[in-house]
């Protein structure tokens, strides 16, 4: 299986947890996830995401001036963003220590 499939079910936690710092655009979130070991993430998952959580009351969004060109579209996050972002963070703990607890179980064995 390959990371992307396994990831898809978590970039949305990751996208808020990172969103939860410090406004951004979305090449720079982009740019963010390769920054934290994300590399196979491009810009075509990260902006239907973004919209995604925004359609959610996850996200909000404004454009501001950028000096590189065209206006570009900061993204916040919400009060409702933040509860979500906590229990992903708690749903997240649960399954690593399930999934930890397995493998230590199973002595770490290969099928």
């Amino acid at each position: 299986m390959k990371q992307t499939q396994l990831l898809k079910g978590v970039l949305e936690g990751c996208v808020l947890l990172i969103v939860s710092d410090d406004e951004v655009y979305g090449y720079e979130l982009v740019q963010k996830l390769r920054n934290y070991g994300f590399t196979e993430i491009t810009a075509g998952t990260v902006y239907p995401l973004l919209q995604k959580l925004e359609k959610k009351d996850y996200l909000s969004s404004r454009m501001k001036p950028s000096p590189d060109g065209p206006d570009r579209k900061y993204y916040q996050i919400t009060s409702e963003g933040m509860n979500h972002c906590r229990d992903f963070m708690n749903q997240w703990e649960q399954l690593v220590s399930n999934v930890n607890h397995l493998i230590r179980i199973k002595g770490g064995r290969r099928p």
